[in-house]
C-alpha cells in the first residue's frame, strides 16, 4: 500500500521506464462544474509526452467533501497502456497527446 498517495513516480510497462506527475488535482470550475484530476506522463529518453484527464470523483458530484487522492502505480499504468492503445507515440515530436480515461485508467 505504500504506492498509494504518492503524486510522482515511475513505472515500467513493456519494458520501457514512464515517469508520471499529478498536474491537476479535482477541481471546480464556473464553465465545466467539476473536473478531475490530470496526470502527465513522460516516458523516459523520449520528447512527447500525454496528458490522462480522469473523470471528477463521485463523491464531489454528490456534494460530498473531498478526500485524499488515490493514486496507485496500478492506475497510471493502465493508463498508459489505453494511451497507447488510442494512438500515442512517445517516441514522435509534438505537444503532448490528452487522452479521457475513466475512474480507473481505461
Amino acid at each position: 500500500m505504500s504506492n498509494i498517495h504518492k503524486l510522482s513516480g515511475i513505472v515500467d510497462v513493456d519494458g520501457f521506464q514512464y515517469e508520471w506527475e499529478l498536474r491537476n488535482e479535482p477541481q471546480w470550475s464556473e464553465f465545466d462544474g467539476w473536473r478531475g484530476m490530470t496526470v502527465a506522463l513522460l516516458r523516459q529518453r523520449t520528447q512527447r509526452g500525454a496528458l490522462l484527464e480522469f473523470p471528477p470523483p463521485k463523491r464531489l458530484l454528490k456534494g460530498m467533501q473531498r478526500g485524499r487522492l488515490q493514486i496507485s502505480d496500478a492506475l497510471v499504468i493502465r493508463g498508459i497502456q489505453a494511451a497507447l492503445n488510442a494512438g500515442w507515440e512517445p517516441a514522435s515530436r509534438g505537444k503532448p497527446m490528452v487522452f479521457v480515461v475513466d475512474a480507473d485508467g481505461n
